[in-house]
């Protein structure tokens, strides 16, 4: 079901696939991360990188009964990094992006490291 917003002009409808890519381009402009990663269980202790048109793969919506939403993201990060500042920062960033762009109050982003990589 689509999040629903209202203003004076009438109503706007925004679905958590949008949420979604907006949230998984934010994160992608953090330094430290390789890329998304698929929300679905690793095969063979590697997880699977997405590319960029397959971003929302690797994010998961979630709007709870209060009415508060959650952001899940499953991140490769880059091998050498610290993963908590690496992390911070994608919960700052997308936090921040999704408050500006589309004007949601998001309560909590969730960080699931995947993977670590070696970019080169």
């Amino acid at each position: 079901m689509p999040l629903q917003l209202n203003n004076e002009l009438g109503h706007i409808y925004i679905t958590d696939e949008s949420i979604a890519v907006i949230a998984g381009s934010a994160a992608m402009d953090c330094y430290g991360l390789v890329g998304m990663a698929s929300r679905k269980q690793l095969k063979d202790g590697i997880a699977e990188l997405l590319g960029r048109d397959n971003l929302s793969r690797g994010v998961e919506v979630r709007r709870e009964k209060d009415g508060l939403l959650h952001i899940d993201l499953y991140i490769i990060v880059s091998y050498g990094t610290k993963i908590s500042e690496v992390a911070h920062n994608i919960q700052s960033k997308v936090k921040y992006v999704l408050n500006e762009v589309i004007g949601l109050e998001v309560h909590q982003v969730h960080i699931f490291v995947q993977d670590v990589r070696v970019t080169t």
